[in-house]
């Protein structure tokens, strides 16, 4: 056998191969060359997007199997007689191989492109090996005496869907095999049961026809009892028929007594392919049956020489390789799956599900913490009223976590190959699966040992998200305005939404008032700079905008952050308010305040007299008689909205402190955070012991500020005399002239006994133009 793999065995076919594998290794020598003098890669907007990044060194032995498909082209153009004794002789060999290589005597096999393929075909040899009548009464036969496939529950998706559309059988005739619920592992079949479904379908009249078992369920690779099942199926005369990807290792030195009893079974199906690395070679179903008319019947057999070409891609790799190379590759696989095994082992939260199954090549894992009590975290951050559905929500809430570890940890090894599933009975898994992914990715020792060290790294963040989130819920709910979100697929700390005022809590539309709130608090959130992550989006259930609270990578005061999201949304709300009602109320009090300057005016026309309005005559008389008048204003308080008069501000020469309304709390604001420390962190136990003068000199510091800070924002409209000083504007012009002077201070300003000065004032000394 070993001769046979190491030559090829017909000189014609091993010129050709020499020929061709030369004419391809020129093309690509010759397209290096162009891309070196042209000093340039291919752009990749010449390539199709769906081609850009997916294109791989397949290796040597990838170059063999397209090089296969090739010749098989090519050989299909010879004279029948020549095509048919070289397709025989590859499909000979191709069998020969497989069965030695994989412990399975005296078999044939059968090459498909579609992995169930192979499956349909068994059934129908056995349909026709048990029904004897089927080739000439057709389905009559099978509506007497209906058979039955049995089909464990760990089988891939779909499978009995299939098979039931392949053979034209309702979906009656296919039975589901529950997993062992009490002793042994939860994904294999649990054989008294199925037992005793037999001894059931026997009494109703039905035909038990075909048990498909697993070596290496699609799952978690866990292999049923084959060896159990093999005696069962020969005491009722069943086809017992095995798939899985534990089947690799029947090629290996050692093989666990499970897997070796599937070399016993009547049919096996096998994916040579992804387990050694080679494109586009087809599954192989080896069988064992010794009717040839009947396995001609049921298609797995042809006389067709270019079916039998199917084989030609596996029969020039298998060559390529050589069985050391086929060992090498399977066993390198295994060992980096028991290698990551072991590692996972020495981690904490860490839950491995195929431990029972040493030589299995699949490392299913998940994140997992224990229930509050047992578990030495939670005993050091208790989390307070932990109810049963809260810890429910907790064993839900790994799910969400297990999903982002996963996508982290493909990010930072893409070599591991791992992949992301869902269970019934544990949730969200992570599987590692180096038979299908390693000779393809090319994963190495060091990669394992990086996907270790990654999921190492990305425990404390796990751990300190999954205890904050019930806390984080309930202070949400306790907390005005705010709604707690319940997200199963997030998975940072929470998802909270702020319920403003013109909030429709019945409406599941978006909100447009809503999302402009959300999105000035997700950036003012990010302008604290915290360790936090911080996006807005839709809402899980409707389309209404959240805020979604990403994982916490220390430890996190949760009511602090709560208490922060409240202060900053309501601030925002309170600002969008005011400043859509600004205009508006601007407006408004301009117009009262003309009124009452013009009524002003007029009073002040009739206290000094006609004489004094005349400019030459008002001027000499001012100048001998000085008018003794008081300015006459009125300042408009924005925050108060109200008109008042400006008479105690020339009176007593202060600006009155006016109605302020208490300040908005803040979370972030009030704490007092020590030096460097970040916000939302929880205070060290020791912080209380600092110095009492620094935190007293820290609050006077703070206390001097708000002193310091302006007073209520006013606009400050005064009624004038235009001849109440020498060289005042004439009264032709009064009623044209406008003096707005913001921000400008007033003469009598730098008095002494001024207050808080002024942060916006508007002053209006003539009565404003209507269009304002």
């Amino acid at each position: 056998m070993d001769a046979s793999l190491e030559k090829i065995a017909d000189p014609m076919l091993a010129e050709m191969g020499k020929n061709l594998k030369e004419a391809m290794k020129m093309l690509e020598d010759s397209q290096r060359r162009t891309e070196e003098e042209n000093g340039k890669k291919l752009i990749s907007g010449d390539i199709p997007g769906p081609l850009q990044g997916r294109i791989q060194n397949i290796g040597e032995q990838g170059h063999m199997a397209l090089l296969g498909h090739s010749l098989g082209a090519y050989i299909s153009t010879l004279d029948k007689e020549k095509l048919r004794k070289l397709t025989t002789r590859i499909l000979s060999d191709t069998t020969l191989w497989l069965c030695r290589i994989f412990r399975y005597e005296n078999g044939c096999a059968y090459f498909h492109e579609e992995e169930r393929e192979g499956l349909a075909k068994i059934c129908r040899l056995a349909i026709h090996s048990r029904y004897e009548d089927f080739v000439v009464d057709g389905f009559n036969v099978l509506y007497n005496k209906k058979p039955v496939i049995y089909l464990s529950a760990a089988a891939r998706p779909g499978l009995g869907q299939y098979l039931c559309n392949q053979l034209g059988l309702p979906f009656p005739c296919l039975c589901r095999v529950p997993c062992n619920t009490m002793f042994g592992s939860q994904h294999q079949m649990d054989v008294a049961f199925l037992e005793k479904l037999i001894k059931d379908d026997i009494e109703r009249g039905r035909l038990p026809l075909l048990l498909v078992a697993n070596a290496g369920t699609a799952a978690v690779g866990h292999t049923d009892k084959i060896g159990r099942l093999k005696e069962l199926c020969e005491q009722y005369g069943i086809w017992l028929h095995v798939e899985g990807v534990n089947l690799a290792t029947l090629a290996l030195g050692y093989v666990s007594s499970s897997v070796l009893a599937a070399a016993k079974c009547d049919s096996m199906t096998m994916t040579p392919g992804p387990w050694l690395g080679l494109p586009a070679v087809p599954a192989v179903t080896l069988y064992k049956h010794d009717d040839p008319a009947l396995t001609l019947v049921a298609g797995l057999t042809s006389n067709k020489p270019t079916d039998k070409l199917r084989a030609l891609p596996l029969w020039l790799s298998l060559q390529y390789l050589g069985l050391d190379g086929i060992v090498e590759r399977i066993k390198h696989a295994c060992q980096l799956s028991q290698r990551l095994q072991e590692s996972l082992k020495k981690v904490n939260y860490i839950k491995i599900l195929v431990e029972d199954e040493l030589s299995s090549p699949v490392v299913v894992f998940r994140f997992f913490q224990e229930l509050p009590g047992s578990d030495p975290v939670f005993k050091a951050v208790p989390v307070p009223n932990m109810t049963p559905s809260a810890v429910g929500r907790e064993r839900h809430s790994c799910d969400a976590l297990n999903r982002w570890l996963g996508e982290q940890l493909k990010q930072l090894v893409p070599a591991s190959g791992l992949t992301v599933m869902d269970l019934e009975t544990e949730g969200t898994c992570l599987r590692f699966s180096p038979l299908i992914t390693a000779a393809v990715l090319g994963t190495r020792g060091e990669d394992v040992d990086q996907l270790a060290a990654c999921i190492e790294s990305k425990l404390p963040v796990l751990c300190c998200t999954l205890q904050l989130r019930e806390e984080f819920k309930q202070e949400v709910e306790a907390t005005a305005g705010l709604l707690y979100v319940d997200d199963p697929n997030w998975p940072g700390i929470g998802v909270v939404r702020y319920e403003h005022a013109n909030d429709d809590k019945s409406s599941l539309k978006s909100d447009p008032e809503g999302e402009k709130i959300h999105a000035g608090l997700l950036k003012k959130l990010n302008e604290l700079e915290s360790d936090l992550t911080f996006k807005i989006g839709p809402e899980y259930k409707s389309m209404k905008s959240c805020l979604y609270v990403g994982m916490a990578s220390d430890d996190v005061d949760a009511a602090e952050l709560v208490e922060t999201i409240a202060a900053t949304a309501r601030e925002i709300e309170e600002n969008s308010r005011l400043l859509e009602n600004m205009t508006e109320v601007v407006r408004k009090g301009i117009q009262e305040a003309q009124v009452e300057l013009q009524k002003a005016n007029e009073e002040r026309l009739l206290e000094e007299g006609v004489l004094r309005q005349i400019p030459v005559v008002g001027s000499v008389l001012n100048w001998f008689s000085p008018v003794q008048a008081l300015q006459k204003g009125r300042t408009f308080n924005l925050t108060a909205g109200s008109l008042e008069s400006t008479e105690p501000i020339y009176v007593y020469k202060a600006q009155g402190a006016g109605v302020t309304p208490p300040p908005t709390p803040s979370g972030s604001r009030t704490k007092q955070r020590l030096p460097g420390q970040k916000p939302f962190k929880r205070s060290l136990r020791g912080s209380d012991a600092l110095s009492e003068t620094s935190s007293v000199s820290h609050i006077e510091d703070l206390e001097k500020v708000e002193r310091l800070s302006g007073g209520p924002e006013q606009i400050t409209l005064e009624a004038s005399s235009t001849e109440g000083h020498p060289g005042a504007p004439s009264p032709q012009h009064a009623d044209q002239t406008e003096a707005f002077q913001k921000g400008v201070p007033h003469p009598e300003d730098d008095h002494p006994q001024m207050g808080k000065p002024r942060s916006r004032d508007l002053r209006l000394t003539q009565p404003v133009n209507s269009h304002l």
